[in-house]
């Protein structure tokens, strides 16, 4: 997403329009493409010539040539980002009882061709295409891919893989939202949604905050790999999911532990491999910004882990894996909007400052009565915010190239951005994402019924189980029997 300024520093995911210059250095070259006289051959930093490209305006306008070092790095981020998506369904897998594992590992995978679909047919246009107005929607130009090719380029890299990078974000967002509503929810109505839910709440706000003309991106607002877009977006949804279905059955009667914490473990070991294509690749470019955005995120994810390990030695008198693994998460999550705002002291402070906050946040539910089964508002959403607001107070000038927040003399005027840019993003995906889940349980119904939950969603939904014996020494219930043997 990025282009590159003469400071060599990279700007948020997404901020280089299609028609701008796409030199490496466009800010000191000089050119601008609102002349027709400037069409045709254009000198690099390098002092060699780019030939000039159609696009589907029907005017031409100077492209850089493909880096074959970027492409090499975005290819190999963009299989890590999809990784994701069947790590967090091992990850929830592992949450979830054992009567509904392969109901939430279908959750997840049931989102990759969904929202391809969407992507690939409106969504990119919608969400990166030239703004049809007042910065709150791309344009239809690039409908069904149209008029991009494997010699259309964007930045030094071709537009089909950075639309490809980008819709790997869209499905694990998208994805992120079933944890809230395990074990409750019909596999019917969760295919309704997801595309609905992509087209609606993901395309607009990925417009505002990364869209080259985005109303958000041009307030100032600063999200670098998806803090407001992916982490608040999905977790404030996931709230209001959370309420429109309801609590589960046994609702803080019940432990409903995790079922298989090794499961948990390995998720969120290969989220956070993951991790790294997320918030390096999203430099778009194999160079320094990359390995200080690739650092960070190591960083983040190893503080939030201490962090949140240390809360619960202190509050319940011992460390748990099921800590560790939610800790690293929430370190990540953190850092994911800043890890190309601040530096490696900041990143520290970042992870430590999200595993302490969400370790005590995931028991918000309890008072507030919502049913956030997996914690996605908890880890998510309240960690999406912390790193999202710590911009303002830890931004550098040297990874921004520009904004430097409170801490480094910038005073309060991008904590206020930051600050705008959380606020309306959680309102929009919160409403939007109500009123989309009202209207489908409403009509095709989103929630299972009780005996279906209570005898367990897998067998009841795919006419599967996941486990041929009994789990933690419990033999195997008789299907269409209730817990009371009815």
């Amino acid at each position: 997403m990025p282009a590159f300024s003469s400071s060599g520093s990279a700007p948020p995911n997404g901020s280089r329009s299609r028609t701008s210059c796409r030199c490496r250095d466009g800010a000191a070259c000089g050119y601008s493409p609102g002349a027709d006289s400037d069409l045709g051959k254009h000198p690099t930093s390098e002092g060699s010539v780019i030939s000039s490209q159609r696009t589907g305006r029907g005017r031409s306008y100077p492209v850089a040539q493909i880096d074959p070092a970027a492409t090499a790095w975005l290819l190999i981020s963009t299989a890590l980002v999809l990784l994701m998506t069947p790590a967090l369904a091992i990850f929830y897998g592992g949450m979830v009882r054992s009567t509904g594992v392969l109901n939430m590992l279908m959750m997840n995978f049931i989102a990759i061709p969904l929202v391809t679909v969407v992507w690939l047919l409106v969504g990119y246009s919608l969400a990166f295409g030239d703004d049809a107005g007042a910065g709150l929607i791309g344009d239809l130009a690039h409908i069904g891919m149209r008029d991009i090719d494997p010699h259309t380029v964007h930045g030094t890299v071709p537009e089909l893989l950075f639309a490809t990078f980008q819709l790997t974000f869209a499905i694990l967002t998208a994805a992120l939202v079933s944890g809230a509503i395990a074990d409750r929810a019909k596999f019917s109505g969760w295919m309704v949604f997801v595309p609905l839910w992509a087209l609606v709440v993901y395309v607009p706000i990925a417009h505002w905050v990364w869209g080259p003309d985005g109303w958000l991106a041009k307030f100032g607002a600063l999200d670098y790999a998806g803090g407001m877009v992916v982490e608040i977006a999905s977790g404030a949804s996931a709230l209001a999911l959370a309420i429109v279905l309801g609590p589960r059955i046994g609702f803080k009667v019940d432990a409903m532990r995790p079922h298989n914490l090794p499961f948990v473990l390995l998720g969120a070991g290969l989220l956070w491999f993951g991790w790294f294509g997320f918030n390096a690749g999203s430099a778009l470019s194999a160079n320094g910004v990359a390995a200080a955005v690739f650092l960070n995120t190591l960083v983040a994810g190893c503080l939030g882990m201490l962090g949140w390990l240390a809360v619960e030695q202190i509050r319940d008198g011992h460390p748990t894996t099921f800590g560790a693994a939610s800790g690293a998460v929430a370190g990540l999550v953190a850092i994911t909007p800043s890890c190309g705002s601040v530096n490696t002291l900041g990143a520290v402070v970042v992870g430590l400052a999200a595993g302490v906050v969400c370790s005590f946040a995931v028991g918000w539910k309890f008072k507030a009565g919502y049913d956030d089964s997996l914690d996605v508002v908890g880890v998510h959403f309240v960690g999406g915010i912390v790193g999202t607001l710590l911009i303002g107070l830890l931004a550098n000038q040297v990874m921004t190239g520009g904004a430097e927040g409170l801490f480094y003399g910038g005073g309060l005027a991008q904590l206020g951005k930051q600050l705008v840019g959380v606020l309306a993003v959680a309102a929009y995906a919160f409403t939007i994402s109500f009123l989309l889940g009202k209207a489908i349980d409403r009509t095709i119904g989103f929630r299972v019924s009780r005996e279906d939950e209570s005898t367990g969603i897998d067998f009841a939904l795919h006419a599967e189980t996941a486990y041929a014996e009994g789990v933690h020494g419990h033999s195997p219930r008789t299907f269409g029997q209730t817990h009371l043997g009815k």
